[in-house]
């Protein structure tokens, strides 16, 4: 049975993502000389290699994952562990916008306002998952592995002040918050403060 495997790369050198050695294209882009070409997705081609991205990991983690087909709140995706649930809005991009420290992207001010709604039940989270610029590159075929070329980042958005603008916010996705399980992890550990914050029943 062939195995999942998710791989990672700097963000200066985006071309770490590509596998090398023996390994095939499932999806390959060329021109009619046979030369490859960069293939630019379509938005449903993003949103679902990022659904994969974050059904892998959660598989991983041991969390439920809740796949939402109405996106009206704000929210892609809910992780559950228990009674502890967390949010996450999914976004995708083959050309990221990189800032001193990590990453930055535009999320429209609607979304931003539900995700950081102090109210939530469950914290919000923006997610950015990032790909090669040729989506011929996103998965490869090994004879015993299938593996998929891209890395997340993520930042909490719950309680955050207001917009800076009025139809998109920038929002800094730090480096050091790569989406992995341990991530996570951390973001369960936010969603147990929320519903059992310090001194709540105690005498």
């Amino acid at each position: 049975m062939a195995a999942l495997t998710v791989i990672g790369t700097s963000r200066h050198n985006p071309q770490a993502l590509f596998p090398t050695g023996s390994c095939r294209h499932i999806l390959s882009t060329t021109r009619g000389g046979g030369e490859p070409v960069a293939a630019e997705a379509t938005s449903w081609q993003k949103e679902q290699v990022s659904r994969a991205y974050v059904h892998a990991l959660s598989t991983q983690g041991g969390y439920t994952l809740c796949d939402w087909n109405v996106d009206k709140d704000g929210v892609d995706v809910t992780l559950r562990s228990g009674p502890w649930m967390v949010d996450i809005q999914l976004k995708c991009t083959q050309s990221p916008r990189i800032v001193r420290g990590g990453f930055s992207f535009d999320l429209d001010v609607e979304t931003y306002d539900k995700l950081r709604n102090p109210d939530r039940s469950a914290p919000g989270h923006l997610a950015l998952l990032i790909v090669p610029p040729d989506i011929g590159q996103w998965v490869t075929h090994q004879s015993e592995s299938i593996i998929l070329a891209c890395h997340g980042y993520w930042a909490s958005l719950h309680g955050l002040g207001g917009a800076s603008g009025g139809v998109t916010t920038a929002i800094h996705l730090p480096e050091h918050q790569q989406l992995t399980v341990k991530a996570m992890g951390t973001m369960f550990d936010a969603a147990r403060r929320m519903t059992n914050p310090a001194g709540r029943g105690v005498n």
